[in-house]
């Protein structure tokens, strides 16, 4: 586990209401909108993909809040119809997962909740991951970044 701080930027965002289940098709609908406003708007994307869950829940039953997120360089100007927002600093316990998205959730965030519940640290409700290398749905290997956001 590494506590550290993420990193001051802007991104474009779509947010949804959704399970856990469903993350899979919303990113494959969400993504190619970004992408299409990004190059509509002559944004330069400034950054991995990020997935970012506000009480992320234990099972694939529960609905949560969940929002795929574009990094993109700060704009003079934006009139997009996707929406652009600041994310600001925030303290983190992260961890990579490197293997396949099957492990994502056995392997990448059983470990780094342990660990967390096992330190002074408390979770504040949010969490994110950050696609570094992203090869596709079905891919072997990937290799994504957890992060879980620190009350204190």
């Amino acid at each position: 586990m590494q506590i550290k701080e993420t990193p001051d930027m802007w991104v474009l965002r779509l947010c949804r209401r959704l399970r856990i289940p469903e993350v899979k098709q919303a990113a494959a609908e969400c993504a190619p909108l970004i992408e299409r406003q990004i190059e509509a708007a002559g944004l330069s994307a400034d950054g991995p993909w990020l997935f970012v869950s506000h009480h992320l829940p234990k099972n694939g039953k529960t609905p949560f809040d969940w929002e795929i997120c574009r990094p993109v360089t700060r704009p003079v100007a934006y009139t997009g119809s996707i929406e652009l927002c600041h994310f600001e600093p925030i303290m983190v316990a992260a961890r990579v997962h490197q293997g396949p998205l099957r492990t994502l959730f056995t392997q990448g965030y059983a470990p780094l909740v342990a660990e967390i519940e096992m330190s002074r640290h408390h979770f504040s409700g949010e969490s994110r991951e950050v696609y570094h290398d992203w090869r596709g749905p079905g891919a072997p290997y990937h290799r994504i970044e957890i992060q879980f956001g620190l009350s204190r």
